[in-house]
């Protein structure tokens, strides 16, 4: 598979004929975008849109050298959810079958929680379903003000199943359940009050200052660290503060610091230097 971080702009492998519904476009510093491309639906979610999304996450997740991965829709919209075509589809599936299908899924957003890099939606337009989902997977999230956000499964009798996680863990428990229940329709400034959005900016050109603001940043920081600091928050998250936890995080650390970003990176702030990474 070849190296996304190879040459300033590249695609996801052609392996399959799903490939065209994503590209990657990366540079050189480490800084890749995901873009879904489905603009005349929307970047609504099918089969074959979540396979090659997550034929992209694994593709990153592999490909030395990437330190924050942005995730965005072509056409001005982020992504209406699920596609009327595959929602036909399935109420025609048995139960089994519609379980499958929706691992498939549950396995995508999986995929992109477990990326090493920093994870960054940019959201224009609207998220809707699984497209909110999608945001609410990510380390951050940024919309454009004027973007709209709805959970709108119970409208169609269903329920916002594997997203459902994501958005609980990024919003709260009350949040979800007032919103997943109602499928109330919510703009950027309260997603962002309910922490399903991190920021918010006034147009696409401010949020393409965003994301240049965030690749800058992310150089300065040591890539092991950084993955390490994400898995951190899930070993630590909601535990009880024992002696085993206390254990856990002073080992973490202890080998932090003797591990060769810890070392390189205070020596250098001692050097007064920038560290290798950020060079």
């Amino acid at each position: 598979m070849t190296n996304p971080i190879a040459d300033p702009l590249v695609e996801v492998p052609d392996t399959n004929a799903t490939s065209d519904l994503v590209r990657i476009e990366a540079t050189e510093a480490g800084a890749a975008t995901v873009i879904m491309n489905r603009p005349a639906r929307k970047n609504a979610f099918d089969p074959d849109l979540i396979a090659a999304l997550d034929q992209a996450f694994e593709t990153l997740a592999g490909a030395e050298g990437v330190r924050v991965v942005f995730l965005r829709g072509a056409g001005g919209t982020f992504s209406a959810g699920a596609d009327l075509a595959w929602m036909r589809e399935s109420i025609t599936l048995t139960e089994a079958d519609n379980r499958d299908d929706a691992m498939a899924l549950a396995a995508m957003l999986k995929r992109l929680w477990d990326l090493p890099a920093l994870t960054v939606a940019l959201v224009e337009g609207g998220a809707f379903g699984g497209g909110a989902g999608l945001a609410a997977a990510c380390d951050l999230a940024i919309a454009v003000r004027g973007a709209n956000f709805s959970f709108s499964e119970v409208r169609l009798g269903l329920i916002p199943g594997v997203i459902s996680p994501y958005v609980v863990g990024a919003i709260g428990p009350r949040a979800a359940r007032g919103l997943f229940a109602s499928a109330r329709v919510f703009d950027a400034d309260h997603a962002e009050k309910i922490g399903l959005i991190t920021e918010v900016v006034a147009d696409a050109a401010a949020l393409e200052a965003a994301k240049a603001r965030i690749a800058r940043e992310v150089l300065a920081c040591a890539p092991d660290a950084m993955a390490d600091a994400k898995r951190l928050v899930s070993d630590v998250y909601a535990r009880e503060i024992d002696h085993n936890l206390m254990e856990l995080t002073a080992k973490r650390i202890a080998a932090a610091r003797v591990g060769e970003e810890g070392q390189e990176g205070v020596q250098a702030f001692l050097d007064r230097r920038k560290p290798r990474w950020a060079e």
